[in-house]
């Protein structure tokens, strides 16, 4: 199975491409979505959409990973993160493709095993379970190998066989 992770935003969207075969994954590529900040905030999502179709069209997933949202303090940030994750669903759900959400938690425990882990210990934990040199870059980059990862870890899962 061949999952996109997706970590939501509106300034960079990162993204990550997982290959599972049985209960071994494997990291086939990463990356970011960038939008400019002195464009236009309907402009930027624009791009976000256009940009997202070209990477579903490419990677050809059979599941889409996003995180959910975790609102901290700055809630007009919030507010465009979650217009940009609206703009990643529409491009998938056009396309009929799959899509599982999960919390910045359930990333944690299924990656690292302890649902309050570090980011330091979830980036680092991703790199010895996909076998990476290094510590995808940027963090946004990251974030999504690591929600990706964890559906791959979820859709493998005897869980997963119960009806």
């Amino acid at each position: 199975m061949i999952i996109l992770g997706i970590d939501p935003g509106y300034a960079t969207i990162g993204f990550g491409v997982v290959e599972t075969v049985g209960s071994q994954a494997a990291l086939r590529h990463y990356g970011t979505i960038t939008t400019p900040a002195e464009m236009a905030f309907p402009q930027r999502l624009a791009v976000i959409y256009r940009d997202m179709n070209t990477l579903i069209d490419r990677v050809a997933p059979e599941a889409m990973a996003i995180e959910e949202l975790f609102w901290g303090h700055n809630v007009t940030t919030g507010i465009g993160v979650s217009h940009g994750r609206g703009v990643i669903l529409l491009a998938a759900a056009q396309r009929n493709l799959p899509i599982f959400e999960y919390t910045p938690m359930q990333i944690k425990q299924s990656v690292v095993g302890y649902g309050n882990a570090t980011k330091h210990q979830v980036m680092d934990m991703t790199r010895r379970l996909l076998h990476m040199q290094e510590v995808a870059r940027p963090d946004d980059a990251a974030d999504a190998i690591a929600v990706a990862l964890c559906h791959a870890r979820a859709s493998t899962s005897l869980l997963a066989r119960i009806p």
